[in-house]
């Protein structure tokens, strides 16, 4: 079955509530969207949200990237071959895993609905339904609490919680939701680079009583070394995160002494769901466990990661709740969420419907 078109578009998409990070507020999101059609009238659809912070690409220049003439060539040629598409498109455009992560999740798609079956199935489901975290930026206490009580009547158990701009703040907020809701609500916390070595330890040991699940990316990407005086009980706990882009950082990351127990891995930074699975291979003879995560993203993007992510025998985390605060998405289906556990569809590819645009 041929490729027949190839379209690429940018669309800004307002945000619900804005939000506030270590290192910036959020107020709407600039995705790219990928359309492939093939010679039955099948579309796959991709998108691509990356954080040129972390990543060194903005949507601009990946929808430049999805314009040029490189793209275009694969027009003409069979869908079967996508993988083949994927290390094309990966050696093209090294280093731009939004490019990279757009094509290969439309790719997948396309290629899925071709065979008449999801991707999850495609690749062989591992893992059965996880809850998602919810996402409360850095915020006051009052704010915090409040914003966990709006999770909590809908149906969510599991907080992640953005720190990293005062630690003192910081602790008293987590222990505040773990005071509230111990026993009810899992808790995350993201500290998005944003401590000092000192920070992080006032910060563990303030909450060392209270059970917290992970710590994502505590300090600053390249100060992976210091986190080894901490002891192996505390490291097993913290999250690369944007310490991990591809496989050869997961390799890097999983040789001994480990800094992290857990890879974070979002398709916005290793380029979509054929690395996902390079660097969940390596994680899992490594004995680390996956959490998935995302940027701000449509549901297309969302359904690949967990479509990777229920393909993966060590996936024990989602944090997949990058299109919730979109006002409003371009696309639906894809999966439903149900106290806040994320259930694939079972539709051939991603089971995505478009809207009219």
């Amino acid at each position: 079955m041929k490729i027949t078109a190839i379209r690429p578009f940018l669309q800004h998409l307002a945000l619900t509530t804005p939000y506030t990070i270590a290192y910036e507020t959020c107020t709407d999101a600039t995705l790219v969207f990928l359309e492939i059609e093939l010679q039955n009238g099948m579309i796959g659809l991709g998108s691509a949200s990356p954080s040129e912070e972390v990543v060194g690409e903005n949507p601009h220049q990946t929808l430049q990237h999805l314009q040029s003439d490189f793209l275009q060539q694969f027009v003409g040629r069979d869908i079967r071959h996508f993988r083949q598409f994927i290390f094309e498109t990966r050696q093209h455009f090294p280093n731009l895993p939004g490019t990279q992560a757009a094509v290969d999740i439309a790719l997948h798609d396309a290629f899925g609905q071709f065979l008449g079956i999801s991707v999850a199935d495609f690749y062989g489901r591992k893992t059965p339904n996880l809850p998602t975290s919810v996402t409360i930026g850095i915020m006051n206490v009052a704010e915090t609490l409040e914003s966990a009580r709006n999770f909590h009547a809908l149906g969510f158990r599991s907080l992640k919680v953005k720190t990293g701009l005062q630690v003192e703040e910081d602790i008293e907020r987590v222990l505040r939701l773990h005071e509230r809701y111990k026993g009810n609500m899992a808790l995350r916390v993201d500290a998005n680079q944003g401590y000092t070595l000192s920070d992080l330890r006032r910060f563990l040991s303030s909450t060392a009583h209270i059970d917290l699940e992970l710590i994502e990316q505590p300090l600053p990407a390249g100060h992976e070394e210091q986190l080894l005086t901490l002891e192996e009980k505390q490291r097993n706990i913290l999250v690369a995160d944007e310490s991990l882009h591809g496989p050869e950082a997961a390799l890097a990351l999983s040789r001994a002494p480990m800094p992290f127990g857990i890879f974070n891995i979002k398709l916005m930074k290793c380029g979509g769901i054929a690395s996902a699975f390079e660097i969940a291979d390596i994680a899992r003879n490594a004995g680390i466990s996956l959490f998935w995560g995302c940027n701000d993203e449509s549901i297309v993007s969302i359904a690949a990661a967990l479509h990777a992510a229920y393909a993966c025998p060590n996936t024990r985390y989602l944090d997949l709740d990058g299109s919730f605060d979109l006002v409003e998405d371009l696309l639906s289906g894809g999966f439903t969420v149900k106290d806040g556990y994320m259930e694939i569809s079972q539709e051939p590819g991603l089971g995505l419907h478009r809207k009219n645009r």
